[in-house]
């Protein structure tokens, strides 16, 4: 199981939120800048884990993002859940039945891989990777973005 850049975002987004920890909210605009994304793509990006009990909000100027739980009780699986198309694929090779007597060439190896992946995902709390960022800070979120292609001069 790969996870797509809304997927990766989120977990970046709540790894800030949570690094970042206070308590008022924390606006998107300043999400969006430290994290170098765009705004408007945040916002729909943090209203799915309010639906998904990851986050709460508030509107207003007081209003923001924080943590619905302790970081702790937050596995990486509830933070991408949302972002997961419904029905996904396990098959390496995309067989819609691959497995019991229809196993596609790779199922038995992919099988041992996607369940190790996926045992990351359950196992793994914001918790443990923000313990990650400070004790290794050049791992924190906010480094990570992504280069910006260079324009040509014409």
């Amino acid at each position: 199981m790969w996870i797509g850049t809304t997927a990766q975002n989120a977990i970046r987004a709540v790894l800030y939120l949570a690094g970042n920890a206070r308590e008022v909210p924390v606006r998107v605009d300043q999400i969006a800048g430290a994290l170098d994304l765009p705004r408007n793509y945040l916002s729909k990006t943090l209203h799915a884990l309010v639906r998904a009990g990851v986050l709460k909000s508030g509107r207003g100027p007081r209003g923001g993002f924080q943590l619905a739980e302790p970081p702790d009780r937050l596995p990486l699986a509830r933070l991408i859940a949302p972002f997961r198309p419904v029905g996904e694929q396990r098959c390496l090779m995309g067989r819609p039945d691959c497995g019991g007597q229809h196993p596609c060439a790779a199922h038995f190896r992919w099988g041992k891989v996607a369940s190790a992946v996926e045992d990351f995902f359950q196992q793994t709390t914001v918790s443990s990777l923000l313990g990650e960022v400070r004790a290794r800070p050049r791992t924190a979120p906010h480094l990570d973005r992504r280069p910006r292609p260079r324009r040509r001069a014409v």
